[in-house]
């Protein structure tokens, strides 16, 4: 017998939640087969086969809660017909440990997952008082602490009190509502209460303003329109408009170190490293992988590290480490046609960009004539316990002048 167990999630990640089970009871798989995936804070991965054979047993359902090392699953050696009968045996302790008393419990200990079942067992509560979030109406971790905390008393009969008098002002995490007709409750995966957490808590913790200006990107275009045949010919892979603002990006920062600092405690970190954070946009969510070391990548290094981590993002394959870290970050809501936005920082950096729609508009050139010119609005947010409001209008003009004038990268000026 081979145990499947959860991997090590990454740095300050303990925890997991079975998102999908690839593979059924009885099912035959090869090793390194994937077979499960979990979902943690920041991305979804896959768990493989330890050995190939034929899962026994699935000991952590979909929906359930894990930590590290816990057991998800068993596999066994022989064929699919001689393993799926003993795999039913698996339920009969759960059977076998229903006395009279807490009767209602037969009909849900199959649903609860070894996280939740201890902690009822632990504290002798009764499942069927509690209302489960998960999957299904699967019990979750969450449901039974909060059940305790309210000292044993079901949430449902403060709740429509609460919707009625206090819509606006109760939380919905401690304050759930009965659902209409029309209505469909779903659960927030973990990257998406991550990514909601982060973004509450850099609305929270920083002083956070956001100044803009404009860029005309008739330089860039042109230039990309010259060589970019030239360019993916010799690297194997397209110049797009991100490579200049990360290098732009670059150049500014190191005009504004403060940019590309944080505050930590009463104390200011300055990097004297340009690790460029990029958003990408998933089904799952947002993530924001990491180019290291952008002030010694070419543009044709940095346009081959976004295109891999696009795709790995799309993928649900991109790491942990992929994303940790990072010094400044770029984001692009120009693909999905936004003309201006304000970001939200990435704590706890100090400062993203945020780049928009190049959209055609009349504009009076210094001759005195109008033109109609690609322009394109750019925001900067930043923390303005640590930059002042000269340094990031000075930051952003920095960005605007490169990108009108692209040989200023070439000659670092």
């Amino acid at each position: 017998m081979t145990q499947i167990t959860v991997p090590a999630l990454g740095e300050s990640v303990s925890e997991a939640t079975v998102a999908n089970w690839l593979k059924k009871e009885g099912e035959a798989v090869a090793a390194d087969e994937p077979i499960v995936e979990l979902e943690t804070d920041k991305v979804t991965l896959e768990v493989n086969a330890p050995a190939a054979g034929i899962i026994s047993k699935i000991a952590a359902p979909e929906g359930s809660n894990v930590a590290v090392g816990a057991l998800l699953g068993e596999l066994a050696e022989g064929s699919v017909a001689n393993d799926t009968k003993p795999a039913k045996a698996a339920p009969a302790p759960e059977k076998a440990a229903t006395p009279e008393p807490p009767s209602p419990r037969t009909e849900t200990s199959e649903k609860l997952s070894p996280a939740v079942q201890k902690l009822v067992s632990d504290h002798n509560i009764d499942p069927a008082k509690i209302t489960g979030t998960g999957k299904d109406g699967r019990l979750l971790k969450e449901d039974v602490l909060n059940f305790i905390e309210r000292g044993g008393k079901a949430a449902e009969t403060p709740a429509p009190q609460a919707v009625s008098t206090h819509p606006v002002s109760e939380s919905p995490a401690t304050t759930p509502r009965d659902i209409g007709p029309r209505e469909e409750r779903v659960r927030m995966t973990r990257l998406r209460q991550s990514v909601a957490r982060r973004l509450k808590e850099a609305q929270n913790t920083a002083a956070m303003l956001t100044t803009f200006n404009e860029v005309d990107m008739g330089a860039v275009m042109a230039l990309r329109s010259a060589y970019k045949d030239n360019f993916e010919k010799k690297h194997g892979v397209k110049l797009g408009f991100m490579s200049f603002f990360v290098k732009a990006a670059v150049q500014a920062l190191k005009e504004f170190p403060a940019v590309n600092a944080e505050i930590n405690g009463e104390d200011i970190i300055y990097k004297n490293y340009y690790d460029i954070g990029v958003a990408v946009s998933t089904p799952q969510g947002l993530v924001v992988p990491v180019v290291r070391d952008c002030e010694d990548k070419s543009m044709a290094a940095i346009e081959k590290s976004i295109l891999e981590y696009g795709l790995k993002a799309r993928e649900g394959k991109i790491g942990l480490a992929d994303m940790q870290g990072g010094t400044f970050t770029i984001t692009n809501g120009g693909v999905f046609g936004s003309l201006m936005s304000t970001p939200i920082l990435n704590a706890p950096q100090s400062g993203i960009l945020g780049m928009h729609k190049i959209q055609k508009r009349p504009m009076v050139m210094e001759n005195g004539t109008v033109e109609a010119r690609p322009m394109m609005y750019l925001a900067l947010s930043y923390d303005h316990r640590i930059i002042d409001g000269r340094e990031a209008v000075s930051f952003l003009v920095r960005i605007k002048e490169a990108i009108e004038d692209p040989q200023r990268l070439l000659l670092d000026i």
